[in-house]
């Protein structure tokens, strides 16, 4: 978290409780995705995806994944970040 907080140049991040979640991106808990949620939210995708040809995230449902490059992911997404956040 403290990674992703320095990309994004705020202070500190802390996870949201399941229902702001919710509310914020009009998906259940479980199937919460980075396409097409209510609210803009950031996405931010790790620099060492873009050399992945496939990637997969949630499709909007539980147990319902949407496989696409790093690349189409970020253009789909309203608000989208290339960080190196993980961890080496």
């Amino acid at each position: 978290m403290k990674r992703t907080a320095a990309a994004l140049k705020v202070k500190k991040l802390r996870m949201t409780e399941p229902k702001e979640a919710e509310r914020l991106t009009g998906y259940i808990v479980g199937g919460i995705s980075p396409i097409g949620q209510k609210k803009a939210l950031i996405t931010v995708i790790d620099d060492s995806a873009q050399v992945l040809n496939k990637m997969y995230v949630s499709g909007g449902k539980r147990g319902f994944d949407i496989g696409l490059a790093p690349s189409d992911l970020a253009t789909v997404c309203r608000q989208t970040l290339f960080s190196h956040i993980a961890e080496q």
